[in-house]
């Protein structure tokens, strides 16, 4: 398996205006002539780092990165007015307009997974295939897996401190006890459950807690646009029906897909991605490839995860476009 690619510098970027409130901001990099891939960070909200390009050789792809509403240097920072799966769906095909592409194949791990889905699922006809790792379709079992009860038994020592920011008597329900007091007056109180919400995240992302990376919760901006988005999208369970993104996998099941999961992934376990797999026709269908990496947590940044996506971003070269 390859590494990512050495850096290289942005070719273009700028602001869309995607709505009376939003501006989204995004980079178009790599060979304008190449084929066209896109870029649907996690979260919802983390943003995109300098790293995301570096997936896809500069030399064959047009690679497109943006940050959704509210996240990155979109603007306004955080908000959550008119931010939903369906209006990020939406802007994903005006931006797809603004920079004149026919089509593109979609990239996107665990949120961006999410988001690749639901708009691939609506605008298939867009699609010349996707990328997919550690994939989260946003089912209630799913978030209660990781922010209520499961992921908890295996990292008790990083869940309590998440538990703490919550009165007992409102446990039952983490997210919704989250989001009351994320969306609240307190400033104080938000910026203290925002930094909880985030911390938990970042220490179960990689196999090995990484303390580095959880040091990003350390910055107030970041950790609350991250945590606020999140729950926002959380309480309102994607303003889909639960099951609907493995229900209508078969709408995709004809394009070219890669899965890439880690093996000990606990933020988005195996399962899931194995439930997307077997709706889309399985062993079956030989138009996609399901590969677990045998020694990897949930992040796109593990070493092997990593190589698996450039890997696949490789493979995608021998595609008839």
């Amino acid at each position: 398996m390859a590494p990512i690619h050495s850096p290289f510098p942005v070719r273009e970027s700028g602001h869309l205006q995607v709505s009376s409130i939003h501006s989204i901001y995004y980079e178009d990099c790599g060979i304008a002539t190449g084929v066209p891939i896109v870029h649907l960070h996690g979260g919802p909200g983390e943003g995109t780092v300098d790293s995301d390009r570096q997936y896809f050789d500069p030399t064959h792809y047009r690679s497109i990165l943006f940050d959704q509403r509210g996240s990155g240097k979109s603007l306004p920072s955080a908000s959550l007015d008119d931010n939903t799966t369906w209006t990020l769906v939406a802007d994903i095909e005006a931006l797809r307009k603004h920079l004149e592409i026919e089509k593109w194949i979609v990239f996107g791990g665990s949120w961006g997974s999410t988001l690749s889905l639901a708009y691939s699922q609506r605008h298939t006809e867009r699609c010349i295939g996707l990328i997919l790792r550690g994939i989260f379709t946003l089912r209630r079992e799913e978030l209660e897996w990781f922010y209520q009860k499961g992921a908890d038994r295996l990292f008790p020592d990083y869940f309590e401190p998440y538990k703490a920011c919550i009165p007992e008597a409102e446990r039952g329900d983490m997210i919704k006890a989250y989001y009351k007091r994320l969306t609240g007056d307190d400033e104080e109180e938000k910026l203290k459950c925002a930094g909880a919400w985030s911390t938990w995240e970042s220490s179960a992302v990689e196999l090995i807690v990484n303390r580095e990376y959880i040091k990003k919760a350390e910055n107030p901006k970041w950790a609350l646009a991250c945590a606020r988005i999140e729950c926002h999208f959380f309480v309102n369970a994607g303003w889909m029906r639960d099951g609907q993104l493995i229900e209508e996998a078969y709408k995709i099941k004809h394009l070219p897909i890669i899965i890439v999961q880690g093996r000990y992934d606990v933020v988005c376990p195996a399962k899931t991605s194995w439930d997307l797999y077997q709706a889309l026709g399985g062993k079956e269908n030989s138009n996609v490839e399901y590969s677990v990496i045998a020694d990897c947590g949930h992040s796109a940044h593990e070493n092997k995860i990593e190589e698996a996506l450039v890997d696949a971003a490789e493979k995608f070269k021998a595609l008839k476009m």
